[in-house]
């Protein structure tokens, strides 16, 4: 009994947590809104060569007759996305993953940048000398839709700045990658040193995009949403949204390599230049309410002089294959908790299962067993120890109405009798203990790994990612609970043989909020510990005459 204590316990402790990070979310203060301006969002201009790194923070001015132009729109069509250009401000304004559906209507495709959360990869110089993402670019012609046989394709747009500055925006989009080379290329036809700031940007309203069906929704257990900064030295850092409420942006601010992200659940955008070029990390809360975090990179060019800064942009999904290919540590923007050492071997193992099945529900079903198989030693000294609490619960029973009046001889009494039948009564705490990371962190993994998003099972089961939608799955599982509770031995407390008659059904209700995938994952390895209890049980009731003499 003391087991399902254990197990009643951690599903309460667990609960009142993400009960209080939900309150906590919800009833945090919000910090005044400052009005925007019209110049909003435009990085500091750049300090004169020769002096430190700009910390840029306060809005530059940008000419009136640059913010109320207006742009084209140019559409560019891979064999992945389809992006959107405005040569005002030469801005990828909008990004639609083909291979991804969206969460409200699966048969549109996923939307990652947009105007609906005032998504965008902005760049440009830094200060009203410009050009920036105000300014109005001038598109070249060329292909806009990558042909059969076509490995990338460019779009080009330029604008001058002051002082003779001329600056052509490159855009390669590639076929099979998420992954958008965007560059800078600057020449100084003036008659002094050009020296600026190239900046590459992220801009997101800090919403996130639906809320998730499950149970991490509605106790407040989501994914990380924020900005997510990598160096070799300072490794992941992530940038909290909150923090960036309170002013604070705790960060590393300079570094010659390392990519700037913005994380959000199963999709992440992040600008990645290459190593040995110096550039500033700032991330920021801007006067309108959204969010921005850039990079910042120095030039200096000559009179007639040229220059490239490349930034390369990945748009895409969380996929794991594409984010260990794209850059050092970006496979860390999967968000699996605070137990990710042991999520990310439970993931590779899953994934090789997939590899072996093509079914992602099957590759679950193969991980249940396989961790059903490593934990089997551990498993069967809990399910011993039920076994032998229930050879001696009758006698437990009496002893309750025979000391009934004197708990100090009662106490007496139940451990003499431990003692005798070489019981320990918390025999089964500590598998379960044992157990107890390994669950949150499958949890994790099929909450974050977008693998599963819209990843089909059998018959009804569209989307292992998303609830049940005929709960036929939770239903099952709340039987498998029924039955494991009367294979236990019954509680000599009438208090505590209710509380466990009803345990299953009130645990049952959090399993119609979990993701389809976890609930197989649960049910199967309910399954499996009924058929290895059962087993164990039988060992015991030969013993059982024995016993009944005493």
């Amino acid at each position: 009994m003391d087991t399902q204590r254990l197990i009643l316990l951690f599903i309460f402790s667990f609960s009142l947590l993400m009960l209080w990070e939900a309150w906590d979310k919800q009833g945090r203060p919000k910090p005044a809104a400052t009005p925007p301006t019209a110049q909003q969002g435009v990085p500091a201009p750049a300090k004169p060569a020769g002096e430190a790194t700009p910390k840029p923070a306060t809005p530059a001015a940008v000419p009136p007759a640059e913010t109320t132009a207006k742009g084209e729109t140019v559409r560019v069509t891979t064999d992945l996305i389809v992006a959107e250009i405005d040569t005002l401000g030469g801005t990828l304004k909008r990004v639609e993953l083909l291979q991804h559906r969206d969460s409200k209507d699966a048969t549109k495709p996923f939307v990652l940048l947009g105007p609906e959360h005032h998504y965008e990869a902005q760049s440009g110089l830094a200060g009203d000398a410009g050009p920036n993402h105000r300014t109005l670019w001038s598109v070249q012609p060329g292909e806009r839709a990558l042909a059969p046989g076509q490995d990338a394709l460019e779009v080009r747009l330029s604008a001058a700045g002051k002082d003779g500055l001329q600056v052509t925006k490159i855009y390669t989009f590639k076929r099979d990658s998420y992954m958008i080379d965007v560059a800078l290329e600057l020449r100084n036809a003036g008659g002094a040193e050009a020296s600026t700031y190239a900046y590459f940007q992220l801009t997101h309203d800090g919403k996130p995009d639906t809320p998730t069906n499950s149970v991490a929704s509605t106790f407040g257990a989501q994914s990380f949403i924020g900005f997510g900064v990598y160096t070799n030295e300072h490794k992941y850092q992530k940038v909290h949204l909150s923090d960036l409420d309170k002013g604070k942006s705790d960060h590393v601010k300079q570094a010659d390599n390392g990519w700037l992200a913005f994380v959000q659940h199963y999709f992440v955008s992040a600008w990645m230049p290459p190593d040995a070029l110096p550039r500033d990390y700032v991330t920021e809360k801007r006067p309108d309410g959204t969010y921005a975090g850039r990079l910042m990179i120095p030039a200096s060019i000559a009179p007639g002089a040229s220059a490239r800064i490349t930034a390369p942009l990945f748009a895409g999904p969380q996929e794991q294959r594409r984010l260990r290919a794209a850059a050092p540590g970006f496979d860390l923007v999967v968000d699996y908790g605070f137990l990710a050492i042991i999520a990310w071997p439970l993931f590779w193992l899953l994934q090789q299962y997939h590899a072996l099945s093509g079914n992602w529900g099957v590759a679950i079903i193969l991980l249940t067993v396989t961790i059903k198989l490593i934990f089997f030693p551990l498993s069967a000294a809990s399910y011993k120890s039920m076994a032998k609490m229930k050879l001696v619960t009758p006698r437990l029973t009496k002893l309750r109405e025979q000391y009934a009046h004197d708990r100090q001889k009662m106490n007496q009494a139940m451990m003499e009798l431990y003692k005798t039948e070489k019981i320990n009564p918390l025999g089964g705490c500590f598998p379960i203990l044992v157990q107890i990371p390994v669950f949150i962190a499958l949890y994790w993994v099929l909450l974050a790994a977008i693998e599963l998003r819209h990843a089909p099972f059998i018959l009804w089961i569209h989307d292992l990612a998303a609830l049940d939608p005929y709960y036929v799955l939770p239903i099952l599982m709340t039987g498998t609970m029924v039955l494991q509770t009367r294979m236990n031995p019954v509680p000599p407390d009438p208090v505590q043989a209710q509380v466990m008659k009803y345990m299953p059904f009130v645990f049952s209700i959090f399993f119609f909020f979990f993701p389809a995938g976890l609930v197989l994952y649960w049910l199967v390895n309910n399954i499996l510990s009924i058929a290895q209890q059962w087993q164990i049980q039988r060992m015991f009731d030969r013993d059982k005459p024995a016993h009944a003499k005493r």
